[in-house]
Order: structure tokens, then sequence, then C-alpha cells
């Protein structure tokens, strides 16, 4: 079946937050740093703006040869709880226009996939529109841009975002797969990396197109059968990894949509109960408590409102969850005037929990 898939990536992200912290920085090169204990000498690039990269600044430069290249650019030290926070943000929103909780998947802490195939009916026209609702919803209440590619599948949707950087959006329908990577140069084909490159290169291969024409023997020969038969789909434009989500993270939550948009408590509480049951649920096969739920909902209009509470220690148990979710539910009810289109709820400041042991677990 046909799948709807959007990659977000988000613009320079280290260095669009400093940035947004400090406005004068507007117009200098940022250059932001991970310093090594032999300080401003040592360690290398995280990140840089596009004024710092068109003097040639890239990620993992030594910090010390960047600053020969731009002297007079501003360099700073990575805040890395800083950028966590303002990640977990963005991919509040992000989640919000995925299908569903499970069909959000973040893989670094400026870029997520959304499988939407759900919510735009598998029409990418209908796609279009939610790609530019997610690139409004970061910039509104986050200032910040993002960059999006719209695929067939995951490595289309991830190349696609990279195509019109910064603050770009590109869309590739599946008839329009096998021209987009045709001509474009091996290398830029997402999981090839430096060594496999330089292979392909040896075997007078340089564009994806070639790639794709290639003897698939040929490349199992070269490459061993899962690679080289990876890399014959992959320049093809296949790729049926799904977009999920990866349940090895601090957080645990669901998201869905109501029948219809609407402020009739029973539907809204009817829906609130049966995400918490679900939470609560995956809480407990992962044998985990949590200090913090979060509320998001969507209204009619595609607004984006958060609520947030957090417990003095780790709790766990249907029944607080429920409480507290209903009780941030009548805030928000009380609090506008719209209808109600999704709801998700979510759990984060997991704890482990830890048993009391049995007198056998010490010997």
């Amino acid at each position: 079946m046909e799948r709807v898939i959007i990659h977000v990536d988000m613009d320079y992200f280290y260095a669009a937050i400093e940035e947004r912290e400090d406005p004068s920085l507007k117009d200098k090169a940022v250059v932001v740093c991970m310093y090594s204990n032999r300080g401003e000498e040592g360690g290398a690039v995280s990140t840089s703006n596009y004024i710092a990269r068109e003097a040639g600044i890239r990620s993992a430069m030594p910090c010390k040869q960047a600053k020969s290249l731009k002297p007079d650019a501003v360099f700073l030290p990575v805040r890395k709880e800083l950028y966590e926070n303002v990640s977990a943000r963005v991919m509040d929103i992000l989640r919000s226009h995925a299908d569903s909780e499970e069909n959000f998947e973040n893989i670094s802490i400026d870029e997520a996939f959304l499988e939407i195939s759900q919510n735009c009916g598998r029409d990418f026209e209908k796609a279009r529109y939610i790609g530019m609702r997610v690139k409004h919803d970061v910039l509104e209440h986050e200032k910040l841009t993002c960059s999006v590619g719209i695929g067939p599948n995951k490595l289309i949707a991830k190349m696609a975002s990279s195509f019109r950087k910064p603050d770009g959006m590109t869309i590739v329908k599946p008839d329009e797969v096998r021209d987009f990577l045709n001509d474009m140069p091996v290398n830029r084909l997402w999981g090839i990396g430096k060594v496999t490159g330089e292979k392909l290169k040896k075997m007078s291969i340089e564009t994806i197109g070639q790639l794709a024409a290639c003897d698939t023997q040929e490349l199992i020969a070269e490459f061993g059968k899962k690679r080289g038969t990876w890399l014959k789909k992959a320049a093809s434009g296949i790729d049926e990894s799904p977009v999920t989500e990866r349940t090895a993270t601090d957080q645990i939550g669901r998201m869905a949509s109501l029948k219809e948009d609407t402020r009739n408590d029973d539907m809204i509480f009817a829906l609130l109960d049966e995400l918490a049951d679900d939470v609560i649920k995956k809480a407990e096969s992962r044998k985990v408590s949590f200090r913090t739920v979060i509320m998001t909902v969507i209204f009619s209009n595609f607004r984006m409102a958060t609520k947030s509470r957090t417990f003095s220690h780790a709790v766990s148990g249907k029944d607080i969850l429920h409480e507290t979710a209903r009780e941030i539910m009548l805030q928000f009810l009380h609090e506008s005037n719209m209808d109600f289109r999704r709801i998700g709820i979510r759990v984060t400041n997991l704890q482990q929990d830890v048993g009391q042991k049995s007198l056998l677990e010490y010997f």
C-alpha cells in the first residue's frame, strides 16, 4: 500500500537556537563548538550557521582551524541542556502531525520521520498542506525554521528534506522518484559512506542512476549479499522500512484523532481514557514509573497547545494518570472555546522500578 512519509530536518539547529536566544548574533557567522579539556584551542565544531559555512567551516572541523578560516566569527560552547529542551518541544509539534504516536520516529535531536498516510488520505497534495503546517507550527512556537521532505518512503523523504535548505520543502511523488534520484552523485544516496563511495567510484559508478542500472550480482560480489542488495534497491528508490516509535527513550505516549472535531465531554474523555490506558500498559511492560504528565491538544484550526504537570517523586498506576490527565483536559476546555481535533498524553522523566530483592537473589 502506498505510503506518505515526511522527514523534518531542523536548520543548523544549535546555531539557530543561539541566534534566537541572542538577536545580536543575526547576520554574523556563528559557530557552536564542543570544547575539550584543553580549552578553546581544543575541541571540534558541532555545527555552524550558513554564514560560517560559506567561509568553509564544517561540522567536526577542529575549532582552531575554524577560527583561522573566520577569525571574526562568534564561537560559542555547546549548551546541551538548552538544545535538548528545545528539541523536546519541537518533537511534540512534529508528533502531533503524525498518523499516531507509533508513526513518529525521532532519529536525532534535530530530525524526525512522520508517517501521514492516513492524515492526508495518501494524497500528496494534501501532504503538501500538512508539510506547510509543520513548518508554520515550528516557526510560530519555537521561532526556528526547518526543512521538510515528503516522499513515498523514508529514504526519499530524507533525501528530499536536504534538497532545498534552509527553510525549504520538497515533495517527491512515487512517479517522480526515478527522475529525482537519477542524476544525483552516488554519494548523496542516504546510507552511502566514504568507503562505499570510493569503491563505487572505482567501479565507474558516479551517479545514483548508474548504480540503479548496475547488475545486482556484481554489487553482491563486491559488497556482499546484504549490502549489495540494499544498494540496488536504494538506488531504485525502494525502501520498505517502517516509521516506528523508538521505545528506548525517556518518554511514553499516545496521540489520536477524535471521530470529529468536537467539544463534547463524553467523546473527549472516552478517547482520553483509552490513550491513558495504553500509556500505562506500555509503562508497566517497561517496568517504569514517571514524574511528568504532558497533555497535547490540536484544535480544529490546527493550533496546538501543551500543558504538563510534574510530581515531586516518580509515580505509577492507572488511577493517578487518569486523574491527572482529566484535570489538565478540564483546563483546556475551560480556557478555549475551540473544538478539539486531536488529543495526546505522554509521560516523561521515567524511572526504572526496582522491586525488593528476595533472599535467594542475594546468593
